[in-house]
Order: C-alpha cells, then sequence, then structure tokens
C-alpha cells in the first residue's frame, strides 16, 4: 500500500505508511480528551494484529491529551514549539525510527582579493576573533543559511563557493551531536556593517598571515582556513542534473575528481 493510504477509524482518518505504522496528525484528534481516550482504545484494539506502530501528532492545545496517551502505552518521539509526536509499539520487534539527532551549523571562510579575511568576535566568546556562522534554521538550505549568517554577523553580502569541511562534535547542544560545515564564500560587498549586534561586538578584514600567526587564535580555525587556500572543496551540483527530486535539496560534488579509468 502506498504512503497516503487511508482509513478512518473511530474518529480518527489514519495515514498508512510504507513500513505498516499508521499517523494521525493533529488536526484530525477529537476536541476532548474523554472522546479521545474512547476512541483511542478502539483504534488500538482495531489495528494491534495488523500495523505495526501508531504515531501521534498531539497539538500544544489539546497537550491534555499527552497523559492519556501516555497511559496507553505511547511514548515521546518528537517535538516543536507546537506539537509533540508520539508513538505506540504494537509488535515487539517494531523498529522505531530514531528522532532527530544533531543540530546543524554553517561557517564562512572569505577572503578578498586583498588576501584580507573576514572575521568576528561574539559577545560570549573569549578566544578572541573566528569566522562568521551559525545555525541552519529549520528548512534552510546550507548555501542560504550561509550567506544570510554572515550578512547578519558583518555586514558582508558574499556568495556561496564550496563546501571545505564537516566537523562532528558530540556533546552538543540539548545533548545532540553537532555538525558543522565550513564553507568558502566569495564576497560581493566590502563595508562592514554589523545586522546582529546582540551576539557580535566586532567583525573585520583581517590580514590572513596575520591570523594564521595570531597565538589567540584556535588551530581549529587557522586548519580550516589553510584548508580553504590549498583545497577547492565540494562545490553544489546543477539543479537540472537531479530534476528528478521532487523536494528541495542540495548536493556537492569534488570539484576536481578522478576520472574513472
Amino acid at each position: 500500500m502506498s504512503n497516503t493510504s487511508l482509513e478512518k477509524i473511530g474518529c480518527f482518518n489514519t495515514i498508512l505508511d510504507p513500513y505498516n505504522g499508521i499517523t494521525i496528525e493533529s488536526k484530525d484528534l477529537p476536541e476532548n480528551k474523554e472522546e479521545f481516550e474512547t476512541n483511542l482504545d478502539f483504534l488500538i484494539k482495531n489495528v494491534k494484529d495488523r500495523r505495526f506502530l501508531i504515531w501521534i501528532y498531539i497539538d500544544i492545545k489539546k497537550s491534555d491529551f499527552i497523559p492519556v496517551a501516555t497511559k496507553k502505552g505511547f511514548i515521546f518521539h518528537s517535538c516543536d514549539e507546537e506539537y509533540i509526536l508520539v508513538v505506540k509499539r504494537l509488535k515487539e520487534n517494531s523498529v522505531i525510527p530514531t528522532a532527530s539527532n544533531h543540530t546543524l551549523g554553517v561557517g564562512a571562510i572569505v577572503i578578498n582579493d586583498k588576501n584580507e579575511l573576514l572575521v568576528i568576535k561574539e559577545r560570549v566568546s573569549n578566544i578572541g576573533y573566528k569566522l562568521p556562522g551559525g545555525h541552519i534554521d529549520d528548512a534552510e538550505m546550507i548555501t542560504t543559511a550561509l550567506e544570510r549568517e554572515v550578512l547578519e554577523e558583518t555586514g558582508i553580502i558574499v556568495e556561496f563557493e564550496s563546501i571545505i569541511s564537516l566537523g562532528h562534535f558530540y556533546p552538543h547542544q540539548f545533548h545532540k551531536s553537532n555538525l558543522y560545515i565550513l564553507c568558502t564564500a566569495i564576497p560581493k560587498s566590502s563595508e562592514i556593517n554589523i545586522q546582529d549586534c546582540h551576539e557580535v561586538i566586532d567583525a573585520k578584514w583581517i590580514d590572513v598571515n596575520e591570523y594564521l600567526n595570531d597565538e589567540e587564535v584556535l588551530d581549529y580555525s587557522k586548519a580550516i582556513v589553510i584548508a580553504a587556500i590549498k583545497s577547492k572543496g565540494f562545490s553544489r551540483a546543477n539543479q537540472e542534473t537531479l530534476c528528478h527530486i521532487k523536494k528541495d535539496f542540495e548536493l556537492f560534488f569534488p570539484i576536481e575528481s578522478k576520472k574513472f579509468v
């Protein structure tokens, strides 16, 4: 059955997924928890022998439904500001996919035609000057986040060029992993104009060699800049090459790769 198969069970509109689980969206929940509990009992009895998992999105406005669900054996899976997603395993060996287990960040190596590197000093940091960058927002593309972060922190307009490094750090915020993507970017302007003054107290252009010789600069940052100078990295694939993908995407390949023999 396809992942768009629908079945009405009690008051619930259930959506069948490719893994023989069913999902109930928050908009399809009843108005009160008494009706929710009655229909949930009926649902579990109806599908326990033919489905593996039950997923329910519970809107924050119906948070009083949560203890009803947990009483029936549902566990927390993931959430955002407006909902929590709970799941119940109907078969002992049913696999529950891992929730999002990482945060994403992006940093920029921006070098102008004067061999000057764009750097910032954060208000909360005592490690000197660092490369501009920050969190990738929900549903935001890597290249978009890169250009946005540099603009917010320095006022410099840049254009994505290539990915140079991928770092994995654990533990990070919220006891999760952090993936930090370092990219080179081409400056399209030169005048510093910090927009995010709450986080950044200074931004400047500094000679690359001066930065690399600064004892206050982390070895990690120096290694990234050296890699950006020596390597061409990974460029973004032509969108037309992957026109069969029916969702937002970015795909990156080495700028120079060995030919197949």
